[in-house]
């Protein structure tokens, strides 16, 4: 399987470029591996997909961030980005108007020049994103979770079926494109006749015109409503990070594309563990005698408890490690540990009878410090825990 290269690298901009850097950019890199610029070479097509993908998700705010923070991994298979199995129509129609007014968007007459909108009338516009926060417990995060939730959006108008016409016969054709979205310009230059494809400027594109508004959206093909979404939440999730629903935003004004759904994940806060990446780390208190004669306790997980046995001898602020009982790795095969740590508990208030115990046992040999060479300080334990 091949490595995706890096999307600045692409397009040939820093992380800090501005949207209109990193548009022009695209426009650069599309312009020259253009299929109509390089008839029947794969690699310049690959690259010109590639590009397409690249700019599809640094032109997104949303995106851009996921990207910045998680890279490639921040979007599933299929998701951030065209697929190898996109077609031109797929990209033209979502980027036409990069092209649509370059002299060189289309070649000779009849030399092969290909409609920038792949023959697609555009439809409507396109809906705005929509943000919503999700807080989920530690519990859904190991193991991933299916949540069905309602969301008040923009929904397609119910009546109109999202066309913002009052019926079918208030719908014509458009005069000036005659139903295609696009006109035509023909153009003299020296090298020939040259032609360019723009949108329609009476339809917008969208190949007809309504006569008649309906009366529940008062055009706009869309009314403020409630829809239930399935969120499928991959295990591993992380607070802060975003997850990206296509289509599932407020829906577009007279049929046009929705927008997508943007979730922003919360931690719920655990009564016991505490989360440090993909490891879960737990403070454990026990008594002097149980540290000195050794005890076997129960310790809460993620996913339930385990029993963990602490030899005797065991001096405060030591970790004991559980294996593969963190949190999984987001698309990805890792897993973290649970991480134990040690803490004897010292009395703060104690009896004139305890006192007078205590003070025997300090003055016993045995009850003085006398630290193992090999015992490892507490900077080297912090640093084994979490290597």
């Amino acid at each position: 399987m091949s490595t995706k290269r890096d999307y600045y690298e692409i397009l040939g901009v820093s992380k800090n470029a501005a949207a209109d850097e990193i548009k022009k950019a695209y426009r650069k890199v599309a312009m020259q591996f253009h299929p109509d610029r390089n008839p029947g070479d794969k690699e310049a097509e690959e690259k010109f997909k590639e590009a397409a993908a690249a700019y599809e998700v640094l032109s997104d705010t949303d995106k851009k961030a996921k990207y910045d923070r998680y890279g490639h991994a921040a979007f599933g298979p299929g998701t951030g980005g065209f697929s190898g199995g996109s077609n031109m129509e797929d990209i033209f129609s979502q980027f036409g108007d990069i092209f649509g007014e370059d002299i060189f968007g289309s070649f000779f007459n009849g030399a092969g020049g290909r409609s920038r909108t792949g023959g697609r009338r555009v439809t409507g516009q396109r809906g705005s994103n929509l943000r919503i926060k999700l807080k989920l417990s530690y519990e859904e995060i190991a193991k991933g979770v299916s949540k069905n939730i309602k969301v008040k959006k923009y929904i397609v108008c119910n009546t109109c079926g999202g066309n913002g016409a009052k019926d079918k016969n208030s719908i014509q054709t458009c005069g000036t494109c005659n139903g295609s979205g696009q006109v035509r310009r023909v153009q003299n230059t020296f090298l020939g006749q040259m032609q360019t494809v723009a949108t329609c400027p009476t339809c917008n594109g969208e190949g007809s015109t309504v006569t008649t508004k309906c009366g529940v959206c008062k055009g706009e093909g869309r009314m403020y409503g409630e829809e239930t979404v399935t969120l499928d939440i991959p295990a591993g999730v992380q607070e802060g990070m975003q997850l990206s629903l296509s289509g599932k935003g407020n829906a577009g004004e007279r049929g046009g594309a929705a927008g997508d759904l943007i979730i922003l994940i919360e931690e719920e806060a655990h009564p016991n563990l505490h989360r440090d990446g993909l490891n879960v780390a737990y403070d454990l208190y026990i008594t002097f005698p149980d540290a000195v004669f050794g005890i076997q306790v129960e310790v809460p997980t993620i996913d339930g408890k385990a029993k963990i046995k602490i030899p005797a001898g065991t001096q405060s602020g030591k970790i004991f490690r559980l294996k593969g009982k963190g949190f999984p790795e987001v698309n990805g095969y890792s897993k973290g540990d649970q991480l134990i740590h040690v803490n004897v508990w010292t009395p703060q208030n104690v009896s004139h009878d305890e006192k007078n115990m205590l003070e025997t046992l300090n003055d016993s040999n045995n009850f003085k410090p006398h630290p193992d060479k090999s015992e490892k300080s507490f900077f080297d334990k912090i640093k084994e825990a979490f290597n």
